[in-house]
């Protein structure tokens, strides 16, 4: 059970564990754009069908994020964590068998369960690991940005030698079920009680009108931050590919360069964060970087510049910056945290859902299209943090 002290011992063990399950579900936010072909040419589809059942993955996001955070406040953390490892066990060893793209499609929607179930079971849980310190929860996206460096190389890996694509997916597979085995024996942190001592008087921000305008641009940010990153990463690799005329190591190896950004991004922004550096600073400087990085991949021809702004982009957009929009939103309304996440990250599913069936269908017109859209993503987070920032200059936060 999870209603126990647990000892530095097992804090330990827990934390890699949990580590280890992000490092998996870098895998699970790329294996499929990674392997379109390999997946269209299986199941004698096209690229654009492939991009769509893509989309179940978003599907899967937005029916599960308020249900699971809802029942790991009343059930048990461990409960949905396990239940994410499964979803995912299930998704990646299905992908490979799947004969049918309603079946796939089905997978999908369980792989955005997976991550809503994880990430219940999971934010939580390092919050109450650090006596309600959430700084460790930053270092999940680094965390996730490893699994993400490390899937295009093992993809890129396989297609040199001519191997069955569907390795990835086992490999993805047999790294949670030895997880699951690691994990079994380990107690999970006691849940701390909700007393009125979280309550805040929140009547000089009512009678703030920036307040509404704030709160409308977070939602709008919640979406195109997310939006951001998965347009980027669903088609980076065959803009490299078809538009560019990269070889497929050379395009394989700018996501990874985005991935390797991510992580010295995340590291950045935990350091600015820990000496009170405005999380309102840091969202637009990071907005105007990844934007302008983007901006310079889809123009130049260059591989070398192709190589600096992938990079580039990993460090700005991939930082963590939108969990900081989150940490600002939270501020907004300290007596409904878990409402504000539950609509924040509500909104960014959406966006995993309708990222690829607009991408899918601008990739009719030509894939430089399909991955030049988003430019207009970044204009639009640009804006929405330069709003939110002009909209909170005069309210008192409360953290």
């Amino acid at each position: 059970m999870d209603q126990t002290t647990i000892t530095v011992g097992q804090r330990r063990r827990l934390s890699l564990s949990l580590y280890l399950n992000y490092v998996v579900h870098g895998f699970g936010l790329l294996i499929l754009a990674q392997n379109m072909a390999n997946l269209a040419s299986s199941w004698g589809v096209t690229i654009k069908m492939v991009s769509f059942i893509i989309s179940g993955v978003g599907i899967g996001r937005l029916l599960a994020y308020l249900i699971t955070g809802y029942w790991a406040d009343r059930l048990s953390r461990k409960l949905f964590v396990y239940l994410g490892m499964t979803c995912y066990f299930i998704f990646a060893i299905g992908m490979v068998m799947s004969p049918s793209i309603p079946v796939a499609y089905g997978l999908a929607i369980l792989a955005g369960i997976a991550n809503s179930a994880l990430d219940a079971g999971t934010y939580t849980t390092f919050v109450e690991m650090n006596n309600g310190n959430g700084q460790f929860n930053v270092l999940l996206r680094a965390v996730v940005s490893v699994g993400e460096f490390i899937l295009p190389l093992l993809v890129s890996f396989f297609s040199r030698d001519g191997r069955w694509y569907g390795w990835t997916f086992l490999i993805m597979a047999g790294l949670l079920a030895i997880n699951a085995v690691l994990l079994m024996p380990i107690r999970f942190p006691k849940r701390p009680e909700v007393t009125s001592s979280l309550k805040q008087d929140s009547q000089e921000r009512k009678n703030n009108p920036g307040r509404l305008i704030a709160s409308g641009a977070f939602v709008i940010y919640g979406y195109v931050s997310m939006a951001l990153m998965i347009w980027f990463t669903q088609w980076v690799t065959l803009f490299g590919e078809n538009s560019q005329y990269y070889t497929a190591s050379q395009s394989h190896w700018l996501l990874s360069l985005y991935s390797i950004g991510s992580i010295l991004g995340v590291l950045t922004l935990f350091i600015l964060l820990g000496r009170n550096v405005g999380e309102a600073k840091i969202i637009i400087a990071m907005n105007l970087i990844a934007n302008g990085s983007l901006i310079m991949l889809v123009l130049s021809h260059q591989l070398v510049v192709a190589e600096i702004t992938s990079f580039i982009f990993g460090f700005s957009a991939a930082s963590g910056v939108m969990q900081t929009g989150l940490t600002l939103f939270m501020k907004l309304y300290p007596q409904h945290r878990g409402m504000v996440t539950g609509v924040f990250y509500f909104f960014g599913a959406i966006a995993s859902f309708t990222v690829p069936i607009i991408t899918g269908i601008l990739s009719d017109i030509s894939i430089q299209m399909a991955f030049a859209g988003d430019i207009v993503i970044g204009i639009v987070a640009v804006l929405m943090a330069i709003i939110i920032a002009l909209a909170t200059r005069n309210i008192k936060f409360v953290s």
